[in-house]
């Protein structure tokens, strides 16, 4: 993850430029260069060394980068897009915004690639430190990402919303929680029961729960969350897939665009169809929005529009993502404010 520095400090055969100078100064700049840039040393170390005052330590490598006696090449694994990756925490106000490679061409049809798991792996290990609360909800990616941790201080990991399918668990968030919780060494605090209950009252039984209520305790202690992000459609909205032909059409109606955590929203980043939420062990999105850091894990061109639709939303502070889903988000029009930054419920409300 961390991007590394190729410092090439030139001799006598500098560029034309650099010929310029003397040959005493163009040794003497390779000898200061070497020292600052390859060897660590500080410009008052090299003063002292060569006899000369701080200053002119400072204006001799300033010539020397201006004259190209010294380049340097800032590099990050190929699988990494610096340049999309700063645009886009500029343009969303996002602490974090990783952009790697999309999946081969004409490849649009998979889910997200799991080389955006991997990645986000590495930035969680970056992110949490001992003590805090790691919080993990449902989703192929965040799945992805557990299973790709191999570093992460001591934390308590937490599960943010039920599975899709409970007697899947085992190989969904809870086992995603557990890994998680392993690769720490801290406490796990799964969630056994599906995401979405037939109506209220049964989503209220079950979050009243010891284990399930033992979990919902720690989520205004939770630190750092992973989410993944759906566009409401078949196969990439969990939540989509769980409802009936008549209520995705219902929810359709109020302008769904996107889907995380069991919360939708329209193309704006306001949450729309409240109502699903009483049927859903998930955690609140007034809780999510007072989580210092999110992550959301999502990608592809078919979530585009669904992620920005979600970083709208003020509940999402960092972003892993690709190229494909990068270009579209840096294209569409501006959100007119920093919302990952500002935090703000677009709604009001």
């Amino acid at each position: 993850m961390n991007s590394s520095e190729e410092i090439a400090v030139a001799g006598m055969s500098a560029g034309r430029s650099a010929l310029r100078m003397g040959p005493a100064e163009l040794v003497q700049a390779a000898a200061m260069a070497r020292r600052f840039y390859l060897e660590g040393k500080s410009k008052i170390q090299i003063a002292e060394e060569f006899g000369v005052s701080r200053f002119k330590v400072a204006r001799v490598l300033e010539t020397a980068l201006e004259r190209d006696l010294v380049r340097i090449e800032i590099r990050v694994p190929a699988e990494l897009d610096a340049e999309r990756s700063d645009a886009l925490r500029a343009r969303y106000g996002l602490r974090h915004a990783v952009v790697v490679e999309s999946p081969a061409e004409g490849d649009d049809e998979s889910p997200d690639p799991e080389n955006l798991g991997e990645v986000a792996a590495d930035l969680l290990g970056e992110l949490v430190t001992e003590g805090d609360v790691l919080g993990l909800a449902w989703g192929r990616s965040t799945i992805h990402m557990a299973a790709a941790l191999d570093r992460l201080p001591p934390c308590t990991v937490v599960q943010l919303t039920g599975v899709y399918d409970a007697g899947t668990a085992e190989r969904g968030s809870v086992e995603a929680v557990r890994r998680a919780a392993q690769v720490s060494g801290g406490e796990a605090h799964p969630i056994y029961a599906p995401m979405l209950l037939p109506d209220p009252a049964t989503a209220a039984a079950l979050r009243s729960q010891t284990g399930i209520a033992r979990a919902f305790e720690y989520f205004d202690k939770v630190t750092v969350a992973c989410v993944s992000i759906g566009s409401w459609e078949p196969g990439i909205s969990t939540v989509h897939d769980m409802l009936s032909d008549a209520e995705r059409a219902h929810y359709a109606s109020l302008g769904v665009a996107a889907e995380m955590s069991a919360h939708l929203f329209d193309t704006e980043g306001r949450r729309v169809g409240r109502d699903l939420g009483e049927r859903c062990i998930t955690v609140e999105a007034d809780r999510l929005r007072r989580i210092p850091e999110v992550v959301a894990i999502a990608g592809g061109q078919r979530k585009a529009a669904a992620i920005g639709a979600v970083l709208r939303s003020g509940l999402v502070t960092s972003l892993v993502t690709d190229r494909a889903a990068a270009d579209y988000l840096l294209t569409e029009s501006s959100p007119g404010t920093h919302p990952a930054l500002d935090r703000k419920d677009p709604d009001g409300s």
